[in-house]
This record gives C-alpha cells, structure tokens and sequence, in this order.
C-alpha cells in the first residue's frame, strides 16, 4: 500500500511542479499580465492533476491484475527478465524468434542471428478505450508511444540465457510523468509464457518420440524373435529319431551323432534378445548341423569351407548362416540321387562382407518343393537389423545349384576375441 501511494505521489508531484511552472510562465509574459488568471490556472492544474491520478491509479490495478501482486518490479514501465532456455544457442534463438513474432502488434522485428540479438517495436493498446475526458490527462499530450522489445541470447553449455527487457520508446525520464498500463509488464510475461510453453511443448515431442521408438524397438524385438523361432531346426526331432533307431542298430553311429547334436546345441544357446552373434561361431553351429547331415545322407553330401580367420569376427544375426545351409540340403542336395556339395565362402570388400553358401543340387527345380518361406525370413532380419545397409541375392549356380549371398556391414563383435579363441 505505501509504495502504490508513493507511486502516485510521485507521478503527481512531477506533473505538478511542470504545471506550476507552465502557470508561472504563461501569468507573467504580455498579454497576460494584467489579467486575473490565478483561478482559471489552479482549476486547470486541479484538473490535470486528477487525470493524473485517475491514471495511475488505472495503472496500478491493471498491474495487479496481471501480475496478482503490487512491488517496485512490477510497478515501473520498463521490465526484465532473465530466462534459461534448455537448447542449444540456435534452437533457442528459432525459439525466442517465434515468440516475439507471435506476440499482439508486435512490428519492426530485426532478428540479428549471428550476434543473437532481437528487437522489436510493438503497438501500445488502450486498454480502457479513449474518451473525451482522457484529453485532459497530461501524459497523452505528447502523443502515444510504442513498447520495444530487446532481447540477447548468452549461449552456455548446451543452454541458452535470454535477457529480455521490455520499455516505452522514450528515455527513463519519461516514467517520471507517464505510466503504461502495465503493457510492458504484459508483454514481458506474455513473452516469458510462450517460452515456456514451446520448451514444454518441445519437451512433451521429445518424450513422444522416444516412447514411440521405444515402442517401435520393442515390435522389432518381438517380430526378430518371432523370426528367429521360426527358422529353429526342425531337424532336432529328425535327428533325435535317428539316434534312437541307431542305438538299437549301430550304437556307435548313435553316439557320434549325439556327439554333433551335444556340440550344435552348445553353440544355439541364446543370448540376450537382441544381440547380433558372430561369423566364427555361426560356422561352428552350421558345421555341427552338417556333420549330423552326414550321418544321414553319408557320402552324399561333401563340405567345402572357405572363410577366412580374420572375418570370423564379423557379426552376423544367428542361425542366418544355417537357414541358407538347410534350404540348400533340403530343396537342392537331398532330392538329388546323387547328393553333392556345398560351399560355404567369406570375403570382405572395405567395410562390407559377403557370405556365400552355393550347392550343386537341383537348382530352381519345381520339383524341390520350397515355399520361400526360408529366403523371406533372412531378407527381413536383415531389413529390421541393418535397413538397406545388407542384402541376400540368390542366383544359379553355373553349371547346376544355386548360390545364396548375404552382404553385410563389417562390424566386429565385442565379444570378438573370446569367440575367435573357442
């Protein structure tokens, strides 16, 4: 309460002692000076001296009402605020741009990107309309003025510092004669609110985003896992029937077999959902599956490999390597009399590597029965785990069989040195 009456105290005393000494000047120069005019002067002053107090104490309501609270920073025309914007220097700047451009009558807006600075002029509202009767108030005598806006941009580490100040187009001497209504007070929390309101809004994206990529992460897992069930061995039970026929008929043969089984289940052990496993023990794997193929189909099927040491490393998605393998026995050596062989090959070109496995067999023979089901499981692993960075092409292969190639990226396990020592 003391601090709005020493505002209006202030305002009328400066209006006052400007009046009086107008009334001083205008009483004593020559065509006044033998007029009786004291009366008509005070009644004047009297007036003006009301209209000022009518708009200060305007003033001081509008304040309250947008600030909820009367104190020396809300009182004064000119306001600054200090705001941290969580983005970098250039977001912030885009962010702090909009806000001002998007501000009530905002106009003449110079946004200076490299020294981050902003200024802007904005047209002053009357927020209780014009009437006959504000004439008489002193401070729209010299006209009505615009707001301006000034804002700088302090960049910190990974944040953005606005300073912002919002004032009359006059000099600070003019606050001693004329209030604004609290519309630099306005426009400075209007300013402050659509900051805040884009940073929550940018965050609530964010969070959006990466709810949506977790979701997304998670259907991928699920649908690679559902891939992967999908291409488990079925030969398991195959095998297993075997071995139990040849306990009975050649219990050494049995054992052997179980022997390659014990030694391919060791290597399909899972690891965790979605870890990618590697070339060297993939191969391991195929060739346990293989020699246990060998036991069924004896010296119908040969084996050639040829994968370098040095890419035994590379990663690869498991049980990939034995699809190509079991569609390569299943739809081309095994409906052939004569059996053959496959071929299991790796080379590397820079960054990427190709891995072939090529047979012999009956080649696209419409007789091998194959449903693609195989091919179109390995294409879409490959899809949801490197996108078009890999590929599998399946070609002929000269003079009979067929040639499967997946190219990857040459990316090297963490667990490289420990697969490649077992």
């Amino acid at each position: 309460m003391i601090k709005s009456l020493l505002f209006v105290a202030r305002l009328v005393l400066a209006w006052f002692l400007v009046l009086l000494f107008a009334a001083l000047m205008i009483s004593n120069s020559a065509p006044f000076r033998y007029r009786d005019t004291g009366g008509a002067f005070v009644l004047l002053i009297a007036i003006a001296l009301l209209m000022v107090v009518t708009g200060a104490v305007s003033h001081l309501r509008r304040v309250r009402l947008i600030a909820g609270h009367i104190d020396e920073d809300t009182l004064g025309n000119r306001q600054r605020r200090r705001v941290e914007i969580p983005f970098e220097a250039d977001e912030a700047f885009d962010l702090l741009d909009a806000a001002i451009r998007e501000l009530p009558r905002s106009e003449d807006i110079e946004s200076a990107r490299d020294s981050l600075q902003i200024r802007a002029k904005v047209q002053r509202p009357l927020p209780y309309g014009s009437s006959v009767f504000g004439r008489l108030d002193p401070s729209t005598w010299f006209g009505h003025l615009r707001n301006q806006i000034f804002a700088t941009i302090t960049p910190g580490d990974g944040t953005g510092s606005v300073t912002l100040i919002c004032e009359p187009e006059a000099g600070a001497w003019s606050d001693w004669f004329r209030v604004d209504d609290g519309t630099n007070l306005e426009n400075a929390e209007a300013i402050t609110r659509a900051i805040t309101r884009r940073v929550s809004e940018k965050r609530r994206h964010e969070k959006l985003r990466a709810a949506q990529s977790e979701s997304e992460k998670e259907r991928t897992v699920a649908r690679l896992n559902l891939l992967h069930a999908q291409v488990e061995p079925h030969f398991l039970y195959n095998t297993l029937a075997s071995a139990q026929y040849l306990t009975r008929s050649d219990p050494a043969q049995a054992d052997q077999m179980l022997g390659h089984l014990i030694h391919y289940l060791r290597h399909s052990l899972p690891t965790t959902e979605d870890a990618l496993s590697t070339l060297g023990d993939e191969l391991e794997r195929t060739r346990a599956y293989l020699e246990i193929m060998r036991l069924r189909m004896g010296p119908r099927l040969s084996l050639q490999i040829d994968v370098p040491d040095a890419l035994r490393a590379v990663s690869l998605p498991p049980m990939m390597l034995q699809t190509l393998v079991e569609n390569a026995i299943k739809h081309g050596l095994e409906p052939k009399p004569g059996g053959g062989t496959i071929w299991i090959l790796a080379r590397h070109d820079g960054d990427v590597v190709t891995i072939t496995i090529a047979d012999d067999g009956r080649g696209f023979s419409a007789a091998s029965g194959g449903t693609g089901i195989g091919l179109r499981n390995v294409r879409e692993r490959l899809r949801l785990i490197y996108g078009a960075a890999a590929s599998l092409s399946v070609v002929s292969n000269a003079p009979e069989g067929v040639a499967s190639t997946i190219t990857v990226p040459r990316r090297i396990a963490d667990s490289a040195e420990t697969e490649t020592s077992s």
